[in-house]
């Protein structure tokens, strides 16, 4: 066998030679092998497949090699090149097969396998309708085939199951090592056989990998003698690339139909490819079918509840899943730690149901559980106490619900407030089961408690309230019995503080936080100016006034108020007599401001004036004009008699060159603080707005006056009031139209003016007859009167 090997070998290598002869024919000994070294590993193999195509002889190629100049050397240099790249494949290829993912110990999945794609929209428009509904109850289970992380999917690592049955298109591994070394890959034909060598076909399918085992190794005993058998040849059978097989999934599924899965591929995986049971479908008798027989029922709480698979059986080819209707769920909800709805079977309990919940949570109450039972025609409610629970037997439609220990009510609590030092909730027990023992349990009173009484509040056996006073002085001294406590008393104890008006004084004035600030005994007047920031700078401590409440003796009613007058220094000194008075509970003090202080206050002058910008008012008598000196005078440009004053906001109508020839004019008024004057440049413009044909603004043309100006605006409107047409001046002031006998006095156009007229009022109570009414009236007055006269 050896020696045939070699003779292949050289066979393959002279034909190579003969593939590379044209390019290396005209080249030189060395030349030629330096080509050889040069031929890539792709090259080689690909001379390596052409030769085995060959139908030349070994001495035939060979013999051509010599002919053409080729030497010995040049057929030993190629013969190792080839031996050089089959050697390095060999251990790619090992390499690939333990790296490679979809290849595992030279086991691959055949085939293109069934994908869950058909529920990815459904889950998304589950989601949707989870935005709009009310969170409801799920059924237990269902989330097991919704999630992307647990997909069942069979693991082509794990070591070929015993009972994994051959079958059409499985691929079978023959590894022969010992006095032999070979190696088959053997496919299993549509007709359930495999060949090997030229030995008889060997019938697998249906087989298990040590069945096919013996038969192969009996078969294989005809070419390898001794095999297994102690003559120092031994056989290794294993599952090589696995194929895929169809299974059908029908009844109460999300997605039925038949599915493509891997021969490894368990119940599990295809339930998760349809995705599970829908709402309608079981948990608990899922069956399994094969050959029209049940070979397995399939409860998935086993799984979900334990994590044992003990049913999720290998599938085979042609096997039925069917899914039927539930028969029994129960919606179990409350004070459990898994609120679901489950399914039953006939012989399950309520117990075992809340086993399946995960039992109670702490905060359960577990004297009772109450169920509703839909009947016939109405809903049954039931009381279920804890000892029934194991003997309690479900229904369909049944609801559960566990209800909740309430937090407001305890079984043996005592509560303390107020003015100990240990306020809090405290048990009652027969150390602790009166006032005076509570007390002593909360470590006494604290120092500024109000002892004369304190408060119990209790509930009667009805459940109303009830308030219990107790003289706190008369328990502790023995005065009077101690008061036996309750469940759910608690006791409130005020101090002194807590039961009168807080007491506060009030600093305002001239000081830099004003208000109110809590009282403390003995607090002075210097101490409340201090807490309020000290005196503001204009003010004055020698007109200090407290206002202080004054009672009548013997009365609380409050019938005057007393004012005190104090002095004292900028830095908070009283004089001796005045240092020993002490403030009172609701005094006000009062800090006056000085007489002659005066805060910076500033105007601002814009325009055409020499220096415009902010100004400082120097005193309370300054007026225009010393502003105006001030500023440096008007400019040339300036148009004075547009000059605008104006006082927060508002325009106030001035003469500036009145002002400014005779500073004692009354319009020469006092400045105030934020005062603004504007001196503006020379309009040319002037403005006809109002009842006019056309409102518009045109240039100013010396000579023209009132009516020139309107006769521009194309004179007036219908509605327009004639003899009330005015003028605004850019500095403010108004001149209307006056009449004297028959005669209308127009007011003055000068550069910058705004001509207005404005419109009749509408009568909306004047019908549309009215003038004509009045014209026929007038004209029959006329007629009279002319009549009268002639005669």
């Amino acid at each position: 066998m050896y020696l045939m090997k070699v003779t292949e070998r050289i066979w393959l290598l002279s034909i190579c030679l003969l593939f590379t002869g044209f390019s290396l024919l005209a080249q030189s000994q060395k030349s030629t092998s330096t080509s050889v070294n040069q031929l890539s590993d792709e090259q080689v193999l690909e001379f390596y497949k052409k030769a085995q195509a060959s139908g030349l002889s070994e001495m035939q190629i060979e013999q051509a090699a010599l002919e053409r100049g080729y030497t010995l050397s040049d057929i030993a240099r190629m013969r190792q090149r080839i031996s050089e790249v089959q050697n390095k494949k060999t251990l790619t290829d090992k390499r690939d097969l333990s790296d490679s993912t979809t290849k595992v110990n030279g086991r691959k999945q055949l085939g293109d396998l069934s994908k869950r794609e058909v529920l990815k929209k459904k889950k998304e428009d589950e989601d949707t309708l989870k935005q709009v509904k009310s969170k409801k109850l799920e059924i237990f289970g269902s989330k097991l085939f919704q999630s992307t992380d647990l997909t069942f999917e069979p693991n082509l690592r794990i070591a070929t199951p015993k009972n994994y049955q051959l079958g059409p298109d499985d691929e079978l591994v023959i590894d022969i090592f010992g006095n032999a070394s070979d190696s088959y890959r053997l496919k299993v034909s549509p007709e359930g056989t495999v060949k090997v060598l030229n030995l008889a076909p060997v019938y697998v399918s249906g087989l298990t990998i040590e069945e096919a085992k013996e038969r192969l190794v009996s078969r294989l005993r005809q070419a390898y003698s001794g095999l297994n058998s102690g003559g120092g040849t031994y056989a290794v059978v294993n599952l090589g690339n696995i194929r895929s097989i169809r299974v059908s999934i029908i009844g109460e599924v999300v997605k039925p139909g038949s599915y493509t899965v891997s021969s490894l591929a368990t119940a599990f995986n295809a339930l998760y490819l349809c995705g599970g049971p829908d709402s309608m479908g079981t948990y608990r008798n899922i069956r399994v079918l094969r050959n029209n027989k049940v070979v397995r029922t399939i409860d998935l709480y086993q799984f979900l509840l334990t994590g044992e698979q003990a049913d999720n059986i290998l599938l085979q080819d042609q096997d039925i899943i069917q899914v039927p209707f539930f028969t029994n769920r129960i919606e179990l909800d409350g004070e459990i730690k898994r609120p679901a709805i489950y399914e039953i079977k006939e012989n399950e309990s309520l117990e075992q149901l809340l086993q399946f919940s995960g039992g109670f949570t702490s905060m359960a109450y577990r004297a009772y559980v109450t169920g509703r039972r839909p009947t016939d025609r109405e809903i049954e409610v039931l009381n279920i106490p804890q000892g029934e629970l194991k003997n309690f037997k479900l229904q369909n439609g049944d609801r559960i619900e566990v209800g909740k220990i309430l937090l407001d009510r305890y079984q043996n609590r005592v509560q303390i407030q107020g003015a100990v030092f240990r306020p809090g909730d405290y048990a009652l027990t027969p150390e602790t089961k009166t006032f005076g023992q509570l007390l002593k349990k909360a470590d006494g009173l604290k120092e500024n408690a109000f002892r004369n009484r304190a408060v119990i509040f209790r509930e009667k056996e009805n459940g109303e309230p009830q308030v219990v006073s107790v003289d706190i002085n008369k328990i502790l001294k023995g005065e009077i019995p101690d008061i036996e406590l309750h469940r759910q008393d608690s006791i409130v104890i005020k101090t002194i503080k807590e039961l009168r008006e807080e007491a506060f004084v009030t600093l305002l004035g001239e000081a830099n936080s004003e208000g109110d600030a809590p009282y403390a005994e003995g607090m002075t007047v210097a101490d409340l100016v201090l807490i309020g920031g000290g005196f503001t700078e204009g003010a004055i401590g020698s007109r200090i006034e407290i206002a202080r409440r004054v009672k009548e003796l013997n009365s609380d009613r409050v019938y005057k108020v007393e004012i005190i007058r104090l002095d004292i220094d900028p830095k908070l000194n009283l004089s001796p007599e005045d240092s020993k008075f002490k403030l009172q509970p609701f005094d006000i003090v009062y800090i006056r401001k000085a007489p002659n202080y005066e805060e910076q206050r500033s105007v601002h002058v814009m325009g055409e004036v020499n220096y415009p910008g902010t100004y400082a008012i120097v005193n309370t008598d300054e007026k225009i004009s010393n502003l105006l000196e001030r500023t440096g005078g008007i400019k040339v440009t300036g148009y004075l008699p547009g000059a605008l004053f104006q006082r927060k906001g508002a325009r106030i109508g001035i003469d500036i060159a009145q002002i400014m020839n005779n500073p004692s004019v009354e319009g020469n008024i006092t400045l105030e603080d934020g005062d603004t004057l504007i001196v503006p440049k020379r309009s040319e413009i002037v403005s006809i707005g109002g009842a006019v044909l056309n409102p518009s603004s045109i240039n100013f043309t010396k000579g023209y006056d009132f009516r020139d100006y309107l006769s521009q605006a194309g004179g007036y409107q219908e509605l327009a009031q004639r003899g009330r047409g005015f003028i605004t001046y850019a500095n403010g002031f108004t001149q209307r139209t006056r009449r004297f006998l028959f005669f209308r006095i127009y007011p003055k156009v000068e550069p910058g003016s705004t001509i207005y007229v404005p419109f009749q009022p509408v009568d909306n109570k004047r019908s549309d007859i009215t003038a004509p009414v009045i014209l026929s009236f007038t004209s029959t007055l006329i007629i009279a009167l002319a009549t009268i006269l002639r005669n």
